[in-house]
């Protein structure tokens, strides 16, 4: 992928990872190397998830910022592996610091431990202007990777 068109929009993030809409969480890449990913996720109060999480006070799913820190991860391992391989979330280290609401603006930057062809670990952040939302190592890896 090359970094020259930057910023890359939706057309061209569908281009590089295989998740769909619904699950489809980041909006735009700001910034693209093999040493650093940045992403920008819109929060719309009309998101899926806010009819259920909580209809009270509508606030996003931890899980889906996961999700939406593993898909920069794609981002991120697409910059060094220019392959096909369909990448499997293997585990997560993660600490989360305020909550999301709808109208917030995320922030996701990810950063590379250990990347292979096969495997992959990198470290992740979201943010809200200059307030820390979460923090998390992630791992992925192929349906054929070995992890022990």
């Amino acid at each position: 992928m090359s970094t020259s068109k930057l910023p890359l929009g939706i057309e061209d993030i569908k281009k590089i990872i295989p998740q769909r809409f619904p699950f489809l969480m980041i909006d735009r890449v700001i910034e693209a190397s093999p040493d650093k990913v940045v992403a920008i996720k819109n929060v719309s109060v009309n998101e899926h998830f806010f009819a259920g999480h909580f209809p009270d006070l509508k606030v996003m799913p931890g899980v889906l910022m996961i999700e939406t820190m593993a898909q920069a991860g794609i981002v991120l391992y697409k910059q060094k592996f220019q392959n096909d391989n369909l990448l499997y979330l293997v585990s997560v280290k993660s600490r989360f610091f305020n909550p999301v609401f709808p109208g917030d603006q995320l922030r996701i930057e990810v950063t590379p431990m250990k990347m292979m062809s096969k495997i992959g670990i990198f470290k992740a952040d979201i943010s809200v202007g200059d307030k820390k939302i979460v923090e998390a190592e992630i791992a992925f890896g192929t349906q054929d990777a070995k992890f022990s």
